[in-house]
């Protein structure tokens, strides 16, 4: 079980849960947060995020990422313009924050 901030994933059963509430998520919305939740507080760059989560070294849209991950703060209730969850850093990655102190503002 990985536990970050309030979000528990269960690689087991592929459940997630945010507080006390379970997510539904498609395949590919937990595969992206698994491979966010695996590496709390570190960058994950969109090149690792294709190798991890769609097996593939190149970008087959450079929109993949961007689609699934609004679908998946949308889910877990991270407002993507102040976000406490996962972060956007421009030109190097997202990063799963290890606590909502660490968000920069």
């Amino acid at each position: 079980m990985l536990a970050v901030q309030d979000v528990r994933l269960d690689p087991g059963s592929r459940r997630v849960w945010r507080g006390e509430t379970e997510i539904r998520l498609s395949r590919k919305e937990f595969q992206l947060l698994h491979a966010l939740m695996v590496r709390p507080g570190d960058i994950v760059t969109r090149g690792e995020l294709m190798a991890d989560v769609w097996q593939t070294s190149f970008y087959t849209n450079s929109k993949t990422i961007d689609v699934h991950l609004g679908w998946l703060r949308r889910k877990l209730g991270d407002d993507p313009r102040s976000p406490t969850l996962i972060t956007t850093h421009r030109g190097r990655g997202l990063r799963f924050e290890a606590s909502a102190d660490t968000v920069a503002s």
